[in-house]
C-alpha cells in the first residue's frame, strides 16, 4: 500500500488551481497527469527581470525590464499590419509591438500617459528598438508584487508559461515534509537539503547556476531517484538470492570433452566467467548470472559450458533468442560444440508446426534433448520440459520481465544466465543490471584479426563497387548495410531495395541478395543460408542483420550512410566480419559536410575495434542523448537524474543501495520505512514485485 504522505502527490493535476479539464489535458502531455509529474518537471531556464535598463542603452536580444510613460497608441491600419504603442522613458523611444491585437484591451493595459514597468526581448531595427508581444506590462503597484525572477520550465501547444508556473507553486505546496532516507553523513558530506528543500530551490532558481545538475539541490533529487532504482535492484536480487535454487553437480566428463574438441582454445577470460557460472551452479541458490562480452569474445561457448555442466546433472538448458535467424544460429553451433560430449540439440520457434512440431515437443518432454533453442515459442502453452534447471536468454533487452518468468516457470527452480553484446560503460552497467552477478568477456579469442576500417566518402561509390567485384573474384563474402527498406520522401538515405537493385546489375542478379526486418522469418533464413554457404557473394541488408547473420568467412562490411549511425551501432555491424583467419575490413560510407559529433564517432572506429572503450566514448559524445541507443537496451528512463552529468552517484547509490538491505533487508526500521516512501514516490514498488523474475 502507499504511505498515506504521498496520496497529495498521486493525485491528477485536476486539483491544482486554475486546472480545468482543458488545461489538465495540456498539463498532462507537458509534464505528466499526477501532481508528483509536475513536481518531477524542474525548469530548464530562468528568466531574470531584475536587471533594469533605459530604452537608451537597452542591449540588442537580450531580455530587459524598463520603466517608461506610454506616449502614443498606433493601431493596425490593415490586416496583417501590427498594433504600435509608444513609449518614452527621458532617454529614448520604445515601440511595443502587438499582432492580432484588441484594441480596447491594449488601450486598458497601456493608458495614454501613465507609467508602466514592461519586460521583454529587446530587438533595434536602425534607430528604432521594439519589444514583440512583451512578457510583462504592469504598474508600478502591480510591481511590488511580481517576481522578478521566473523559472523556464518545458511546456506544449495551448500551454502557457504562465499556467506552468502556477501549476508547479501549486505542485510544491502539496509537498509533505518526508521522512529522511538518505544517511545523514552523506547529506553533510554533500551539502544536500532535504528533498522538500531540495524540490523548493530547484523551482525557484536565483541564478543560472541553481539550473547546473550538480547544484547541490538537483543533486540531491537526482541521487534520491537512482538510489530507488538501485534499492529495488537491491531488494530483488536479495529475495532471489533467498528463493530455493538446486544444487547442479558432475563427473565434469561433459564438460572436458567439449573443452577437448573445442575449435579454439579459450581465452582466460571465457575460463573466467565459465568458473563464475559453475560455482553459482553448485551452490543450492539460484544463479542470475550476465554475461557480458563484446562481439565476437565468444558468448556461446562459455553457453555450451554450462549447458555440459547441466547436462551432467541429467538436466536441460533452454537458450532463448529474440530472432529465428539468431535462434537457428545458435543450435548449429551449440550442436557442433556439444556433439563430442553426447549431447543433442534441438530448435523450436514459431515457424514449426505440425508433426515436426510435435516430435521436438515429445523430445523435450521426455529429456531426449539435452537443450532447445528458440523464440518465444519456448514459453507457450503446451511446450514442456523433462528437467529444465538452466534458462539461457541472449540480448535479454529485448525481452520483457514477463516473458523471462514464463520461461523459468517451466523449469523448477531453474538457474538464469542472460547474455548481452552491447558493451555498456561501467557506470551505466550497474543502472541496467545492478541487480545481477556479471561476467565480462573482454578478451578476443586468439588469433583473431581486428577489422581494418576505412573511412570513404559516398563521392567514391563507383570505387567501392568495383572494389567489391575484385573482393568477390577472390572468393570473398561481402555485407553491405543500408540503413533504410525503402525510399523515404524525406530522406536522402539509399534504400535497401534500391542499392539491391543496383548492385544486382553491376555484379549480376544470382549473387546479391536481400534481408530486411519486413521479410518473414522463413525467407530471412532462406537468404541467411545462402549467404553462409556461399549461394551468393554479396549480401544487402538492413541493422536486422546486427544479431543473427552469421557467415564467419564474410571478410567485407560496408556501412552506407555510417554517420547516420550510432557508434555502439557501427561496432556491432562491424563485428558480423573478422571472425575467420583471413584479414578483413569495414567501410564506412559517409556523406559530408559531417558535424564534429559524427566525425568523432567514424575516427573512433578506425582507431579501435574494443567494444568497451567505444561504450565509454559513445557514452561521453551523446551526452545528454540517448547512451548507446540504451533506451532499447534496459536503460530506465529517468525524471530527476541525468546520466551524463550523474553518472558518477550510480555506484553510490548502489554501495548505499547494498547496505541498506544488508542491515536492514526488511526495511522495517525507521530509517527502512523512510526508503519504503522513498521507492513509492520513484514508483519502484511495482519494480521490486516484477524483478523477483531474474
Amino acid at each position: 500500500m502507499r504511505p498515506e504522505i504521498l496520496f497529495p502527490l498521486f493525485q491528477d493535476v485536476i486539483v491544482l488551481p486554475g486546472i480545468g479539464p482543458r488545461l489538465a489535458a495540456l498539463l498532462s502531455k507537458a509534464a505528466g497527469p499526477r501532481v508528483k509529474d509536475v513536481l518531477f518537471q524542474l525548469p530548464t531556464g530562468l528568466v531574470d527581470r531584475s536587471q533594469t535598463t533605459t530604452i537608451a542603452e537597452a542591449p540588442d536580444g537580450q531580455i530587459i525590464t524598463l520603466t517608461a510613460k506610454v506616449e502614443e497608441h498606433f493601431p493596425s491600419t490593415r490586416q496583417g499590419k501590427p498594433y504600435k504603442v509608444r513609449l518614452f522613458d527621458g532617454t529614448a523611444f520604445l515601440h511595443l509591438v502587438y499582432f492580432h491585437a484588441r484594441r480596447e484591451y491594449l488601450e486598458k493595459l497601456l493608458p495614454v500617459g501613465e507609467t508602466r514597468i514592461v519586460s521583454g526581448r529587446a530587438e533595434r531595427f536602425g534607430s528604432e528598438i521594439q519589444i514583440v508581444h512583451p512578457d510583462l506590462v504592469m504598474s508600478e503597484d502591480e510591481a511590488a508584487d511580481t517576481a522578478l525572477l521566473e523559472p523556464v520550465y518545458p511546456l506544449t501547444a495551448g500551454l502557457t508559461a504562465k499556467v506552468m508556473r502556477k501549476s508547479a507553486a501549486g505542485a510544491l505546496s502539496l509537498l509533505p515534509v518526508m521522512p529522511e532516507w538518505q544517511d545523514e553523513g552523506l547529506c553533510v558530506e554533500h551539502a544536500w537539503p532535504d528533498f522538500k528543500g531540495a524540490m523548493d530551490q530547484a523551482h525557484h532558481p536565483q541564478t543560472a547556476a541553481d539550473l547546473e545538475p550538480l547544484h547541490p539541490a538537483r543533486e540531491r533529487l537526482a541521487f534520491d531517484e537512482l538510489l530507488a532504482h538501485q534499492l529495488a535492484l537491491q531488494l530483488a536480487r536479495a529475495r532471489r538470492k533467498a528463493l530455493p535454487g538446486r544444487t547442479l553437480d558432475g563427473d565434469n566428463a561433459k564438460i572436458d570433452a567439449v573443452l577437448a574438441n573445442a575449435p579454439f582454445k579459450p581465452t582466460g577470460a571465457q575460463t573466467r566467467a565459465f568458473e563464475e557460472i559453475r560455482a553459482d551452479m553448485a551452490l543450492p541458490s539460484r544463479m542470475t548470472r550476465m554475461l557480458h562480452g563484446d562481439v565476437g569474445a565468444g558468448k556461446t561457448f562459455v553457453a555450451a559450458l554450462a549447458a555440459a555442466k547441466a547436462a551432467e546433472s541429467g538436466t536441460q538448458t533452454a537458450i532463448m533468442a529474440p530472432t529465428e535467424i539468431l535462434a537457428r544460429q545458435h543450435a548449429r553451433t551449440l550442436a557442433e560444440l556439444l556433439a563430442p560430449a553426447g549431447m543433442r540439440v534441438a530448435i523450436l520457434t514459431g515457424r514449426d508446426k505440425g508433426k515436426a512440431r510435435a516430435e521436438i515437443l515429445e523430445q523435450m518432454r521426455t529429456g531426449v534433448v539435452d537443450v532447445v533453442c528458440g523464440t518465444h515459442a519456448l514459453f507457450q502453452d503446451g511446450v514442456e520440459f523433462a528437467d529444465l534447471a538452466l534458462v539461457v536468454i541472449d540480448e535479454q533487452h529485448r525481452f520483457g520481465v514477463s516473458d523471462r518468468m514464463r520461461l523459468t516457470a517451466k523449469g523448477h527452480r531453474p538457474d538464469t544466465l542472460v547474455m548481452t553484446a552491447t558493451p555498456i560503460p561501467r557506470t551505466l552497467a550497474l543502472a541496467v543490471h545492478g541487480d545481477l552477478d556479471v561476467s565480462r568477456l573482454d578478451e578476443k579469442p586468439a588469433g583473431r584479426i581486428p577489422p581494418d576500417t576505412r573511412l570513404v566518402p559516398m563521392e567514391r561509390l563507383d570505387d567501392v563497387i568495383e572494389g567489391v567485384r575484385r573482393a568477390i573474384s577472390k572468393g570473398d563474402r561481402v555485407y553491405w548495410v543500408c540503413p533504410l527498406v525503402e525510399e523515404s520522401e524525406v530522406s536522402e538515405l539509399s534504400a535497401a531495395e534500391d542499392r539491391w537493385r543496383h548492385l544486382r546489375a553491376a555484379l549480376g542478379d544470382e549473387r546479391v541478395g536481400l534481408i530486411h526486418g519486413r521479410m518473414k522469418a522463413a525467407e530471412k533464413e532462406s537468404v541467411a543460408t545462402a549467404f553462409r554457404e556461399g549461394k551468393m557473394d554479396v549480401l544487402v541488408a538492413t541493422t536486422v542483420i546486427e544479431v543473427g547473420v552469421d557467415a564467419p568467412d564474410a571478410t567485407v562490411m560496408i556501412i552506407e550512410h555510417a554517420e547516420r549511425f550510432g557508434l555502439a551501432q557501427l561496432h556491432q555491424l562491424r563485428g558480423r566480419v573478422g571472425r575467420g583467419e583471413k584479414p578483413s575490413s569495414c567501410l564506412l560510407l559517409y556523406k559530408g559536410p559531417i558535424g564534429e559529433t559524427a566525425k568523432a564517432r567514424l575516427e573512433m572506429m578506425r582507431e579501435t575495434d574494443d567494444g568497451f572503450i567505444i561504450a565509454e566514448e559513445d557514452w561521453r559524445l551523446r551526452g545528454a542523448g540517448d547512451p548507446l541507443g540504451l533506451r532499447q537496451s534496459g536503460l530506465p528512463d529517468f525524471a530527476l537524474a541525468r546520466l551524463e552529468a550523474h553518472g558518477h552517484l550510480i555506484a553510490l547509490a548502489n554501495d548505499t543501495a547494498k547496505l541498506a538491505v544488508h542491515r536492514d533487508a526488511e526495511l522495517t526500521t525507521p530509517r527502512g520505512e523512510a526508503l519504503r516512501t522513498l521507492l513509492y514516490l520513484f514508483e519502484q514498488d511495482r519494480g521490486i514485485r516484477l524483478l523477483k523474475s531474474g
